[in-house]
């Protein structure tokens, strides 16, 4: 294998990395899911099975139902006979199949939901589409059918729910109770799945005292690292061995961990002694025992995670199954953090999942967030969703659980996700949409807060699916859009956002004329030239929006800064967007004069300042339309495409009517030129 500069990956036969050698929080997870290997399948009784990963493919030995089955209570009855009073001639029941009786003209049969058709009927009246005939002396039952039915109606034919030999589940497939259900009716009481791994876990350090310790010594804390991994381990349907608290003594942590490597461990992990200390004692008694992949990642918190590869040998000298090894950091965050970052992956990946990476989904930010200036943070919050996520839909919305010191395990307190937050050394502001990693069930604190929650498609109980998922549907969006919103009442709290919200409807509303445009991100910030400028380089060099709009700041006013910001950005002006604004916001107030909104090109992304008036951000938009879309596939380089045909002025203004009535807008009197 190549090795490339900044990015060590070693090969079996290559050396260790030097000391200073750090990798990114992606090389990290790659290399740990390039060494961890499934394990191999096991057969367990299928009340065992569940969670667990299937590891053979189902086919189902018989057809269900396996004879011509009843949907509903009713009658079974020769279709062409019609209305009218018949006798009943038998009863058949679930489990009883009224052997020996045949349904003829002029007669039915009671039949239960489940239940066999007799032979002769070939279709079931339900019950209330009949009454039963009170019948004279001596006679049997009698029933009046009111209804006329066809042939095959409310019956279940043999094969209907599955085929004989059908293919019912697949190898790679995660067992849940439907699966389970599918396992019983295949009669298949033993399954072969991959088991879950066995992790051994180990606190080290001389202060870590047991967690009943009464009262504590000087420099002496409770350690719950360990407690906590367990736990955590065990979450994750993991067997665990608790190894104990270790001091910083090397030969005493030697010792523990060869009785832990000849245990059929396949996990272990340790907490302390990764870090640079003259006692730190377990990364190099990981490099003695195998080879360690990494021990230093570029992230925040957890810089000092060490992962090794240990091959042990059996007592009969053979080399045995090889353990994964993780020096997690001392520090609580730092330590149940890295745990669900790379431990619980390397889970996923040893018991059969295909594709073992922890869900993402795309959340708004409740509070303002400071970045590291070099080391990507994962910053603790709670995840839930919102009817409305502060841009007048449902979304995703993430709050901070505040200081974020890697020694504080009250920031992981209720945190079921860790926020992305790339390097900049700069804030990334609130209602800005980040990547947020989930790491647990967040029903129940939605719940609590009387929300909704919404169906994401995958389970958010025990393990959780691996399916990527986000707060905006994308599908069918050929061009994004981010909306900025600048200004100071708002960013500090003390009035509503009212221009954002309507932009963001008027973009929705007229989504199929842009080519199905959809907004992706929205933000608000006061009016500061460094702040507008992160936020519009960002959109438009890291998440590579196509559209940015800019509502506010463009008037005279000596905080109205946005076309500065603006115009140090941009690339190339497009000076007849503003035109085209103009001519159209004067047909409203002669203030639009006023205006020094500034657009622009930047890269792939078209800028755009517009007003801050509400109904004025309806205006300029119903003015650009003829002509946005096919700029905006010009800046993709679609050179080739057509001018759009001419959109006759009269035509444009029923769509702002259409648009004005749709929303319940009318048009404002007053300043259109800025917030």
């Amino acid at each position: 294998m190549v090795e490339t500069e900044g990015s060590k990956v070693f090969a079996d036969n290559q050396s260790k990395p030097p000391p200073a050698t750090m990798v990114s929080p992606e090389e990290a997870l790659q290399i740990v899911l390039r060494v961890a290997r499934r394990l191999p399948p096991v057969t367990v009784p299928l009340h065992e099975a569940l969670g667990k990963v299937l590891a053979e493919d189902v086919t189902a030995p018989d057809p269900l139902p396996p004879y011509p089955a009843s949907v509903k209570d009713g009658y079974a009855v020769i279709a062409s006979d019609g209305p009218g009073e018949y006798p009943i001639i038998t009863e058949s029941r679930a489990g009883n199949d009224g052997v020996g009786v045949t349904v003829t003209p002029g007669t039915v049969a009671y039949v239960t939901t489940g239940g066999p058709i007799p032979d002769g009927a070939d279709a079931v009246v339900q019950v209330e589409d009949t009454e039963l005939v009170n019948s004279s002396s001596g006679e049997g039952k009698r029933v009046r059918i009111l209804v006329q039915t066809s042939r095959g109606v409310d019956i279940r034919p043999v094969g209907f729910d599955i085929k004989k030999d059908a293919e019912i589940l697949k190898s790679g497939q995660r067992l849940g109770a439907a699966e389970i259900g599918l396992l019983a009716t295949a009669g298949m009481m033993m399954v072969k799945v991959y088991p879950s791994p066995t992790i051994a876990v180990l606190s080290t350090g001389d202060e870590l005292v047991e967690p009943t310790t009464g009262c504590l010594s000087r420099g002496q804390i409770r350690d719950s690292n360990r407690p906590m991994i367990l736990a955590a381990a065990v979450q994750q349907q993991c067997k665990v061995l608790d190894l104990g608290i270790a001091g910083d003594d090397e030969e005493k942590i030697e010792r523990i961990l060869d009785g832990a490597f000849s245990a059929g461990i396949d996990i272990l992990l340790t907490s302390g002694g990764v870090s640079m200390g003259d006692r730190d004692f377990v990364k190099p008694l990981l490099e003695k025992k195998g080879k360690v992949h990494f021990h230093k990642v570029c992230m925040k918190p957890g810089k000092p995670l060490t992962f090794a590869e240990i091959v042990p040998e059996s007592p009969s000298n053979m080399k045995s199954n090889k353990i994964l090894a993780f020096g997690l950091p001392g520090n609580p965050v730092s330590c149940l953090l890295c745990f669900h970052l790379f431990v619980v992956p390397t889970i996923f990946r040893l018991t059969g999942w295909s594709n073992p990476h922890l869900p993402r989904v795309q959340a708004r930010l409740k509070q303002s967030v400071k970045t590291d200036p070099v080391r990507p943070e994962f910053h603790r919050a709670i995840v839930r969703w919102e009817v409305n996520d502060g841009s007048g839909s449902p979304g995703f919305v993430a709050e901070s659980t505040g200081h974020q010191m890697s020694s504080r395990l009250l920031s992981m307190k209720s945190a079921n996700a860790f926020l992305e937050v790339p390097p900049s050394g700069s804030e990334i502001y609130a209602g800005t949409t980040v990547t947020a990693i989930l790491i647990s069930d967040f029903s129940s604190y939605s719940m609590s807060k009387g929300l909704e929650s919404p169906d994401l498609g995958f389970s958010t109980q025990g393990h959780m699916s691996h399916d990527v998922v986000t707060a905006y549907d994308y599908k069918g969006s050929e061009f994004r859009v981010a909306i900025l919103t600048v200004s100071d009442t708002v960013a500090s709290g003390a009035g509503p956002d009212r221009s954002g919200p309507r932009a963001v409807s008027v973009v929705n509303f007229a989504s199929e004329r842009l080519g199905g445009a959809k907004v992706v991100m929205t933000a608000v910030v006061p009016d500061e030239v460094p702040k507008i400028k992160d936020v519009l380089k960002r959109w438009s060099d890291v998440d590579k929006v196509d559209l940015i709009l800019t509502l506010g700041g463009t008037g005279f006013t000596p905080r109205d800064v946005t076309p500065e910001a603006t115009k140090d950005l941009i690339e190339k002006e497009t000076p007849g967007l503003l035109y085209v604004m103009m001519q159209e916001s004067l047909k409203v107030t002669p203030f639009a004069m006023l205006s020094r909104s500034a657009a622009g090109i930047r890269g792939s992304t078209l800028i755009i300042n517009m007003p801050g008036n509400p109904n004025a951000v309806a205006e300029c938009m119903d003015a650009l339309l003829p002509a946005l879309k096919h700029a905006l596939k010009q800046i993709k380089g679609e050179k080739r495409e057509k001018h759009p045909r001419h959109v006759p002025h009269a035509q444009a203004d029923t769509w702002q009517r259409s648009f004005e009535s749709a929303s319940g807008g009318g048009k404002e009197t007053g300043c259109s030129c800025s917030h």
